[in-house]
């Protein structure tokens, strides 16, 4: 079943379980359980699993809402410090190389959104070289048409 792409509470229900998890694990700079769809999304159009499909956002619309969102947005931007805070390690050492891939569409998806929100670029900067991922930035010109 597809979710409406506006309701953004499959993610409040998803990060009920794991969100402490998840930012403990950031914290200590090693990801080892499973919940990058959700505390960390990227466009839907990205996914390959069943997971990142229900957890993906549709697009620039839903990416805003997203951060309005005063439990969702708010950890967004807590997490993507935490990671910044680990400016000695890179993403593939955090995540694992496919989250690591993930994180880099995360970041460009909410930087578009939201370029006065400095930690996204920060992150970009410090883990991706200031580079933007393609893809995500190819499905949001395409979005943009």
């Amino acid at each position: 079943m597809e979710p409406d792409t506006s309701d953004l509470q499959r993610f409040v229900v998803a990060q009920a379980g794991t969100y402490e998890t998840a930012l403990s694990e950031l914290r200590s700079g090693r990801k080892q359980t499973h919940w990058i769809w959700f505390v960390l999304p990227q466009l839907k159009a990205l996914g390959r699993s069943q997971l990142a499909s229900f957890y993906g956002i549709s697009g620039r619309e839903e990416a805003a809402a997203y951060l309005r969102h005063p439990l969702l947005g708010p950890r967004l931007v807590e997490c993507v410090s935490t990671i910044n805070q680990h400016a000695g390690k890179t993403a593939e050492s955090m995540l694992g190389s496919v989250d690591a891939l993930k994180l880099h569409s995360c970041l460009t998806l909410f930087g578009a959104v939201a370029p006065d929100i400095a930690e996204f670029n920060l992150a970009l900067e410090r883990f991706y070289s200031g580079q933007r991922c393609e893809r995500t930035l190819a499905l949001l010109a395409a979005e943009d048409q």
